[in-house]
């Protein structure tokens, strides 16, 4: 699973270096607690979860396609897979802003205040889920779900550099292709520029659909979303918006007062080790699940939960510490029992090293916790 694995281990390392240059430079302030939860909000869990979006993709491939590509060159189908996935995300893009539903879930990568290309790995975890009707033409076409993976991979990683913060204007390129000049305007806190701009890569489709926006607000402005800050959990983060905005609930979003503050670079290295084994489960299983096969289930379930804890320890809950050592000692015991190969058993040992280190107190400074009396 090398083609699926190897370009989620290259989005980790670009984005790490543009931080690291980033705050070198002092070109923006760096939140490195805000780094974390972008990507366990997004890519970590995206992988994780896109299983769900491929075996749909791939049952109507195989149980309704028409056909309609089956004589045609494949260089042909390639093609028109690499224009018809872009075509079909505008829409997707598009639409997400217009319906409450799909904005409850796409309002987690807009409340992003920082524009870098971790905001682009920043997501609800039902992103993948909200995404399967859009795509659901080019496998109705007949586009193979090897092809459509990979050209999905070729998508997200242009994606990915639309975020760019360090990009210089690309000349004739951003006639063609969205850059971050274009896409930046995209995550104004303002909708009237976050609702324009939804292309993905090819810019021709705002310029077709009238959604084309060329310029920057001229007075100050910031990136996000107006009102209340998103919890720094992506469990909360991910639900919270659906029960705000599609079930009308009167959500409250104030935390308690943090135990203890992690450091940024702590929390940074345990996001990366998390990362690495999530790209290593995405080696081992590619997008298959195997509801027979209970290693599977259980590293699933216990990546899953190591998002939720990351996000807890950022947060600064002493339950995130306990759990998230939980997650070192089972996965480690896992690797162990289940006979996995030396680089799994070494990278779940890693993490329950960090998370040891984090319980014993390093990486970490304990805070005074101001009692409150009623009356």
């Amino acid at each position: 699973m090398t083609a699926i694995a190897f370009p989620i281990l290259l989005m980790l390392v670009l984005v790490v270096t543009e931080m690291v240059i980033i705050n070198r430079q002092g070109l923006q302030e760096v939140d490195w607690h805000d780094v974390v939860f972008n990507l366990n909000s997004g890519h970590l869990m995206v992988w994780l979860f896109r299983g769900l979006e491929i075996a749909v993709y791939g049952l109507i491939v195989d149980h309704f396609n028409t056909g309609f590509v089956s004589g045609w060159p494949v260089a042909a189908v390639w093609i028109l897979a690499l224009i018809g996935w872009d075509f079909c995300f505008y829409w997707l893009h598009r639409l997400h802003h217009k319906f409450t539903i799909l904005w409850a879930v796409h309002v987690v990568h807009h409340e992003g205040e920082h524009f870098n290309l971790s905001l682009a790995m920043r997501n609800s975890w039902y992103s993948s889920l909200a995404s399967v009707p859009f795509f659901v033409p080019l496998a109705l076409l007949g586009v193979p779900v090897e092809m459509f993976i990979t050209v999905s991979v070729v998508h997200y990683g242009i994606q990915l550099m639309n975020h760019s913060a360090l990009t210089p204007d690309l000349g004739f390129l951003e006639r063609i292709l969205v850059t971050p000049k274009h896409h930046r305007i995209h995550h104004v806190a303002d909708r009237a520029w976050s609702d324009s701009n939804y292309a993905g890569s090819f810019v021709i489709w705002d310029k077709l659909f009238g959604t084309y926006r060329p310029d920057l607000p001229e007075g100050d402005f910031d990136y996000g979303v107006k009102g209340a800050s998103p919890s720094a959990n992506p469990a909360v983060a991910s639900n919270v918006p659906i029960l705000r905005y599609v079930l009308r609930w009167k959500v409250k979003t104030a935390t308690p007062e943090p135990r203890y503050q992690a450091h940024g670079l702590m929390l940074l290295a345990g996001t990366l080790v998390l990362f690495s084994l999530v790209t290593g489960y995405v080696w081992i299983y590619g997008y298959r699940y195997a509801g027979s096969d209970q290693d599977q289930l259980l590293r699933f379930s216990l990546l899953a939960f190591g998002a939720i804890a990351l996000g807890g320890i950022s947060e600064g809950r002493n339950w995130a510490l306990y759990s998230w050592i939980g997650v070192g000692v089972f996965l480690t015991a896992e690797a162990i029992t289940g006979g996995a190969g030396y680089p799994w058993f070494l990278g779940c040992f890693v993490l329950l090293l960090h998370s040891l280190s984090l319980l014993l107190g390093f990486g970490r400074n304990d805070l005074e916790v101001r009692e409150t009396s009623l009356g």
